[in-house]
Order: C-alpha cells, then sequence, then structure tokens
C-alpha cells in the first residue's frame, strides 16, 4: 500500500500539475486568455443564472402542423396522380374538415390509384408500425384521407425533433457559447442562451428560414480555377466539405432550380432492389412541377443541393424525376442518409413555433451569485483546513493540500469536458469541498485505532489506508448513483448541480485517497519516525 516506485511518483505529480495549470485560465478573464493565441486554454463557461442572458419558451402550434400535413398530401396526391403513367384524372381536392378528400374521373382506376396512395404514405404505416393516413373509398369512386392520431403524434414528434435541430443551428451561428437548446415535454422547447441580452432578437432569429436552394452544377468549371474561387461566367463557387474528388469546392450555376419553401419532405429510406439506405425527397405541387420540367431537360447531369451556401450533396440526375418525389442516393449509411434528411428538412421550420415565456437574466445577479457562491467556497474552505490542522497535525496538512489540489483539479476537468457552470454547480461545489476531507478523516482515524493497538508507525499508516478503503469506495458509489440519476432524470438546475457532485467525488477520492497516501509514504520513507502526532 505504501509502495511508491519513481515513476508512479512522477506520473502522478505530473498529471496533477498539469491539471492544475488548465484551471489557471478559468480564473482568468476571457480578454486575458484571448491573447494567448494557439496556447490551449480551456474555460469553463457560466450558467444563464451566473452570465445573464436570455430565457424563451418556445410551443409548437400543432393545429398549424396539421393543416400543413394535409396540404402537403394535398400537393403529392395531386402531382402523384396526374403526372404518373398511366395519367389519373381527379377532380378538385378538397382539405375541409381536416381530411383530404378527391373524386376519380374513370371509376376503373380505383385499384391503381389505392397503388399509388400507398406507395406516397408510405403503405399505410409510419417508422412506428401504426398506419398514419386511414385510406376510404366512398361512392365507388371518392377517396376519403384522414390522418390517425398516431400518425399525427409521429409527425409531431418529427417535426419537434427537426424543430429543435434547426433552432440550435441559428442560435450555434450567433457564436454563443453554451446554448441550452432542450425538448420539454412534447410540444415544447426551452432556449436558454447566456450572454445574449434581447429575447426580441433571439426570437427574431428563430423566425428566419434557413435557405435551402437546388442548383444545377458547372461541370465546364476548371478544377485549378474552383481552389482560387474562380468560376465561368454565370455560375459561383461554393464550398463542398463532402466532395467524394477531394475539392472542397464546386461550381454551381448562380440560378436556382428549386428554393427551400417548395420542399415538404425529406426522410431516410432504403432503396427497394440493393435495400442501401438513401435519402426520399417531397415537393410541393409547384416544386415538382418544375423540378419535372428541370431534370427532364438536365438527364445525366448533376444538380447540387445546398444549404446555407454551402453544398451538402451532388447527385447526378439519372431519369427525369415525375410526380414531385426524387431519391437521393450514394455512398451512404444509415446514419448520414438520415443526417442528410434532416439536413434537408431544417432549410425551415417544420412547426410554428410561438413564445409563450420570456425573460431576460441580468448579469448583475449574475455577478452577485458568483460572489455568494466564491465567498461560500472560500470560507468553506477555510473552516475545513483548519478543522483539519489542528485535528491531525501533519497528517491534516497533506489532507488540506488535497482538498486545494482536488479545487483545482475539478475546475479542470469541468473546463476540459466544456461544462457550464450554474449556480446550484456553485453549491455541488460548496458540498464536495465539505466532503472533500471525509476519506482523510476516516483514514486518519483508523491510523489513530492501530496506533492504540500497539502497532508500529508503518504498519497503522499501511493497514489505516488499506482497511479504510473499502468504507471511502463504498461510500463514494452510493454518493455516484445519486448524482447519476440525478443527471439522468433531472433537468437544468439539477443536473448542473449532479455534474459538479460527479466530478468532485472521482477527484476527491483521487486526491484525498492516492495523492495524501504518495505524500505519507515520501516522508515515512525519508524520516522513518518512530511516533506520530496524530
Amino acid at each position: 500500500m505504501l509502495d511508491f516506485p519513481r515513476w508512479k511518483v512522477g506520473s502522478i505529480i505530473a498529471l496533477l500539475a498539469a491539471l492544475c495549470l488548465l484551471a489557471i485560465p478559468s480564473f482568468l478573464p476571457e480578454s486575458t486568455t484571448s491573447k494567448w493565441g494557439s496556447i490551449p486554454h480551456p474555460h469553463i463557461n457560466l450558467g444563464l443564472d451566473l452570465a445573464g442572458g436570455s430565457y424563451l419558451l418556445l410551443e409548437a402550434d400543432t393545429a398549424d402542423l396539421a393543416a400543413t400535413r394535409i396540404e402537403a398530401m394535398s400537393d403529392s396526391v395531386a402531382g402523384t396522380m396526374r403526372n404518373g403513367t398511366p395519367r389519373i384524372e381527379i377532380g378538385d381536392i378538397s382539405t375541409r374538415g381536416g381530411q383530404l378528400t378527391f373524386l376519380l374521373r374513370d371509376p376503373s382506376q380505383v385499384d391503381a390509384a389505392r397503388e399509388r396512395l400507398l406507395a406516397i404514405t408510405g403503405g399505410g404505416a409510419g417508422m412506428s408500425g401504426q398506419r398514419e393516413w386511414d385510406i376510404n373509398v366512398v361512392d365507388t369512386s371518392r377517396f376519403v384521407l384522414k390522418p390517425t392520431q398516431a400518425g399525427l403524434t409521429q409527425a409531431i414528434d418529427t417535426a419537434m425533433k427537426d424543430a429543435t435541430e434547426v433552432v440550435r443551428r441559428r442560435i450555434d451561428a450567433l457564436g454563443t457559447k453554451e446554448p441550452t437548446i432542450i425538448r420539454q415535454g412534447a410540444t415544447r422547447i426551452v432556449v436558454q442562451v447566456p450572454g445574449l441580452k434581447n429575447p426580441q432578437a433571439l426570437k427574431e432569429l428563430i423566425g428566419k428560414t434557413a435557405k435551402l436552394e437546388f442548383k444545377l452544377v458547372d461541370e465546364t468549371a476548371n478544377p485549378a480555377d474552383l481552389a482560387k474561387g474562380i468560376a465561368p461566367i454565370g455560375s459561383q463557387v461554393l464550398p463542398y466539405p463532402g466532395n467524394p474528388q477531394g475539392i472542397p469546392f464546386i461550381a454551381v450555376k448562380r440560378s436556382v432550380i428549386i428554393s427551400g419553401d417548395q420542399l415538404a419532405d425529406a426522410r431516410q429510406e432504403f432503396e427497394p432492389q440493393t435495400n442501401a439506405p438513401q435519402v426520399a425527397i417531397t415537393f410541393d405541387a409547384v416544386g415538382g412541377r418544375r423540378f419535372a420540367k428541370v431534370t427532364t431537360e438536365n438527364t445525366n447531369k448533376p444538380f447540387a443541393i445546398i444549404l446555407d451556401n454551402s453544398v451538402i450533396s451532388a447527385p447526378n440526375i439519372n431519369e427525369p424525376i415525375l410526380g414531385g418525389r426524387a431519391s437521393i442516393s450514394g455512398n451512404f449509411t444509415v446514419e448520414s442518409a438520415n443526417a442528410l434528411a434532416i439536413s434537408l428538412r431544417s432549410g425551415k421550420l417544420p412547426v410554428n413555433l410561438k413564445t409563450i415565456a420570456e425573460s431576460t437574466v441580468s448579469p448583475d445577479l449574475g455577478k452577485d451569485s458568483i460572489r455568494a457562491g466564491v465567498l461560500a467556497s472560500i470560507v468553506a474552505a477555510l473552516l475545513v483546513i483548519v478543522f483539519m490542522f489542528v485535528t491531525y497535525g501533519r497528517f491534516g496538512l497533506y489532507a488540506n493540500l488535497a482538498v486545494v489540489i482536488n479545487i483545482l483539479v475539478i475546475v479542470a476537468v469541468m473546463a476540459m469536458l466544456n461544462a457550464t457552470l450554474t449556480l446550484p454547480g456553485i453549491a455541488g461545489f460548496v458540498l464536495t469541498i465539505g466532503t472533500a476531507v471525509d476519506a482523510n478523516v476516516l483514514i486518519n482515524e483508523r491510523i489513530r485505532e492501530e496506533r492504540r493497538r500497539g502497532r508500529s508507525v508503518v504498519q497503522s499508516v499501511e493497514l489505516g489506508y488499506k482497511e479504510a478503503s473499502r468504507t471511502i469506495f463504498e461510500a463514494n458509489v452510493t454518493h455516484a448513483i445519486t448524482g447519476v440519476i440525478m443527471l439522468l432524470l433531472g433537468s437544468g438546475p439539477v443536473k448542473g448541480f449532479a455534474v459538479v457532485l460527479l466530478i468532485g467525488i472521482c477527484t476527491s477520492v483521487f486526491t484525498a485517497v492516492t495523492f495524501t497516501r504518495m505524500m505519507v509514504a515520501l516522508w515515512l520513507r525519508k524520516n522513518r519516525p518512530t511516533t506520530i502526532n496524530i
């Protein structure tokens, strides 16, 4: 237990020294650390309650989503029936009453029409295995499509996932650190942006629609010119990070084929023949007609899918694409195809979000909280240090050094994990300081007990660390279990407390047991005392 070879001593000292150095930037203002250039300087981010900022609670308009879903299906039905082969003539499509109805001109085409409807509704069942649309025929030739509750629930869930991603991407563009964007319940999104003091600006940002465009690729461009940002007349150079040719740029025509406003849906599917992952996209009626015309005129030519002026895919037009539906195939995995589908869907918010609560937290309030938290931490640390030194002498001094190092290590670990410190996190910090010496109290009391039994100094110290280790381990495991439960089931302030608590448990065990045992072993090896004051 007390055997510490030189390599082990050096490793422990080097590790703790490195972590202490990494903690320093968090105690300095960003105006100072920003001048360090390429020197690594991880920094703890302050939460909304400490740094101030904006808070929004957004709620989805599910009624509008249901209406939009029916309108999108109306466009798909019209395009599929009239542009397919053979052409199926239908009357005007009605979307009144929360359902979609239309009349066939030729009743003998009922079976053909049903097959096409099953194709565009995913066979009548969604990803959950439940039917998303009920398809019925009345009066021999009138179709009635009604969305099921399971289908609407699935649509709301998908829309909220996509809306959360869109909101996250837009807020990240602000350059803010550690924004909190999480779903709350089935139809709400909580947005917290530290440092942003204008909720109105945040609402306007979230309300904007991302720019999604489809353009033809200019195949006449010279690769050497692309690297210089030079494109042929009538074209432009755009970044293409995923270019299979290895050139991170591509030339596209300036004229827009279809914009994101004409995209109705995009989903990850599997190619029927090869079962390879692909992305299926659906346009509205106007977009479908425009896309059919362009793909007919440009067969065997590539076109680019552009999101926020960056090309995310450039597939080839293998054949004219009719019916308002197309598929993007390539070297996809299920994950990459799903990611592309999300990117396409996130071109615009899939559901209207309305603000039902907003607030601005003053940075002055955060400064008061930080001041109070720092004061509490200093007082706690000083009281613990005085108590340990008075009670255990030299061994208390070792424990005190471990407490100071433990504080710096916690800060360093949080900075490296890019964690956010909140007011409950400061409470967890103070609690960690108070409990950081628990292990040393157990060890020291055990050493006292062994000395009373007449054992030698070395035997007492060795047995003290050995016998107390089991109790220390069990106590910290129970604390860790509680912290994990709070982290998994809690939200907001509870998670902030749990993060600091879990980090503190791990670091305090290492500093209070391994580090102090090393210092005691080195002292015993050098001085070989015959008695100790503990």
